[in-house]
């Protein structure tokens, strides 16, 4: 058994997701565990270099983490051939330039979505990664939820029977700095920065909807600014450019039709920050981040509408838990650890930048909808 150091130029880890999500929870994670085990026995031990802008948050960041290897100097890490990977978690604006530097210099590439701003630039950055050679993937965070893999279980088993519809509701309020700070950045609701919640969660959707229902045939979708000001870091109000919220039918490969709501201007009457829920002809199934319910045909009550008299039944409680069954690890930690792998020893890996541009391709035909009030097909994308 031997031990693979690989480098990995980690760029833009300072934010919030970037920190917790990939260094801390999943590269440290891996770290802390003896690295990812290969199929010959020997085991890939990931030494990332944390590359940023700001040289004061990023020394910080590295020596919280016990970590001696920062920079930044990108062009540097890039010339460095001990650094294998390249890992992108920047803002959209600055992602697509940085990610070609590195498919230039021979890295494999692993990075956050949107891999970038329009279709034509992911396409682009899809296509110079093949003719390079190199390995390249997309982080598909929301597959690894507990949830959804339940949920994904049940249609894997046939348990609906013949899907109808999904139903998905996104949000939280996200305060606008005047009384209470805000909990989302600023340029979240600055268009001219990449913000929008079409941009950041039609990405998302893209993937759950193609992976556990059908692929994405067409869209309808209306965007809105409910806020129209909000509070900055620096405390000065500023007007908001970018929608907060998006309301968005798909029609889905076999007839399946998927609403989705989404929306940074919404209070939550849920148990969870998202719910899914799928109704089939031989039973439904409500979904969150970690808990999944079905309900049956054979179990299915029979109300009558009848708004004179109290409701008699209590609905939530007629539905069953699915179990657990397994032990659930951090999704960005199990993705990370799949992508080694698929770098190390050239293990399957599906959700390479192609589909990173499916979630751009969706992005850019939600909004063109929204401008010019229509349905719109999804062409398919190779």
């Amino acid at each position: 058994m031997a031990t693979i150091q690989i480098g990995i130029i980690m760029n833009g880890v300072t934010g919030r997701m970037g920190t917790n999500q990939h260094l801390i929870r999943s590269i440290m994670a891996i770290r802390q565990q003896g690295g990812v085990a290969l199929s010959n026995g020997d085991r890939v031990m990931p030494d990332p270099i944390l590359v940023g802008r700001q040289e004061q948050k990023v020394r910080a960041l590295a020596a919280s983490q016990g970590l001696e290897r920062w920079s930044t100097n990108l062009d540097e890490c890039l010339q460095d051939p001990y650094n294998q990977i390249y890992f992108d978690s920047q803002t959209t604006t600055h992602r697509a330039q940085s990610i070609k530097k590195a498919i230039a210099a021979g890295k494999h590439i692993y990075c956050e979505k949107p891999i970038a701003e329009t279709l034509e630039e992911a396409l682009e950055l899809a296509n110079l990664a093949k003719e390079a050679g190199v390995k390249n993937g997309v982080v598909q965070d929301k597959l690894f939820l507990p949830g959804l893999i339940k949920l994904k279980r049940l249609v894997d088993s046939g348990y609906f029977g013949r899907i109808l519809s999904v139903r998905l509701e996104f949000g939280y309020w996200v305060f606008e700095g005047t009384w209470q700070p805000a909990q989302r950045p600023s340029w979240n609701y600055r268009k001219e920065e990449g913000g929008g919640i079409i941009v950041d969660m039609f990405a998302h959707w893209r993937y759950v909807l193609d992976n556990l229902f059908g692929e994405v045939r067409s869209v309808s979708c209306i965007g809105a600014t409910h806020i129209p000001q909000r509070v900055d870091e620096q405390g000065e109000l500023y007007e908001c450019t970018a929608e907060d919220a998006a309301y968005a039918t798909f029609l889905l490969e076999g007839g399946i039709v998927a609403q989705v709501n989404s929306s940074w201007a919404v209070r939550v009457d849920r148990k969870e920050l998202v719910n899914i829920q799928v109704d089939g002809t031989e039973g439904s199934a409500v979904a969150g981040l970690r808990e999944c319910r079905t309900q049956h045909r054979v179990n299915t009550p029979k109300p009558v509408w009848n708004p004179d008299i109290p409701n008699p039944l209590s609905f939530r409680d007629q539905w069953e838990e699915v179990p657990d069954n397994q032990l659930f690890d951090n999704g960005f930690k199990i993705q990370w650890e799949q992508f080694l792998q698929h770098v190390a020893e050239d293990a399957p890996f599906k959700w390479g930048l192609l589909e990173g541009a499916k979630g751009t391709q969706l992005s850019e035909l939600g909004l063109q909808s929204w401008k010019e009030r229509r349905w719109i097909d999804v062409p398919e994308l190779s």
